[in-house]
């Protein structure tokens, strides 16, 4: 049975703050000897939940450096340190309840990745919203709805005189299908699973992105969490790969 107030220690912070709670999370590697690579991650998210709305807002950005091989004019294979990984996110969902189940949703994001399937690519939506099931220790919620993307994909590579060179895509944009499919798992008091997937399906191309996460609480504010990430675009230029995967270890701060 759903309870519009499920009892957790989060749920009455957030009471307290006026429906507001999130967390941050932040990881940080680093290799020295063999091999020289450096790696951040960090993600910033905030949502409010009350009788009439229901809503969201986050912040991600990952970057990474490593050691690769790359060719210079002569055609030498040398190895150089640069960055492998530069990519920052932000979106909002803003919703509207009709009943403690159902809502009326209006979501928005905006990525930019220089070493994905598109440098950036923005997307608006509007649609309906339902909780099937929330208590506390179980949440599982959907939306769909239709919206608008624009998006610009990668750097086409081509050879002119014997000699490879970038070449920027055209601006590209569409009617999308937004689907998204969230759920939370108490598993035991100081561990939880969530999982979340997204879905913007167009008629040029089909995005899919699956947010896991296993995280375990040290303290009432610190947890850490185990996190895989899967992205993957249908339509992509030659060269370009369908997907995209990320593992994270984080350490996380609710508040």
């Amino acid at each position: 049975m759903a309870q519009d107030n499920p009892a957790s220690s989060n749920s009455s912070d957030a009471t307290n703050s006026g429906g507001w709670s999130g967390s941050g999370e932040l990881g940080y590697a680093a290799a020295r000897g063999n091999s020289r690579t450096e790696n951040l991650n960090a993600k910033l998210s905030l949502k409010k939940e009350t009788e009439l709305w229901k809503d969201s807002f986050y912040l991600t950005g990952l970057r990474s450096k490593g050691n690769v091989t790359v060719t210079d004019a002569n055609g030498n294979s040398v190895a150089q340190y640069t960055t492998t990984a530069n990519r920052y996110e932000g979106g909002a969902s803003v919703g509207y309840k009709f009943s403690p189940r159902s809502y009326v949703v209006t979501a928005g994001r905006y990525e930019h990745d220089e070493f994905g399937s598109n440098l950036w690519q923005g997307v608006v939506s509007v649609g309906y919203g339902y909780i099937a099931l929330k208590n506390a220790r179980t949440e599982l919620s959907f939306e769909a709805g239709p919206g608008y993307k624009r998006y610009r994909p990668a750097d086409k590579t081509v050879t002119v005189n014997g000699q490879s060179m970038k070449v920027a895509s055209p601006v590209k944009d569409e009617g999308v299908l937004r689907g998204l499919i969230n759920w939370k798992y108490q598993l035991t008091a100081n561990t939880k699973l969530e999982n979340t997937l997204l879905v913007e399906a167009g008629s040029s191309n089909r995005y899919y992105q699956n947010d896991a996460g296993l995280s375990v609480s040290m303290t009432e504010k610190l947890a850490i969490k185990l996190g895989y990430q899967l992205r993957y675009n249908s339509n992509v230029e030659p060269g370009v790969k369908h997907k995209d995967q990320l593992y994270t270890t984080n350490v996380v701060y609710n508040f």
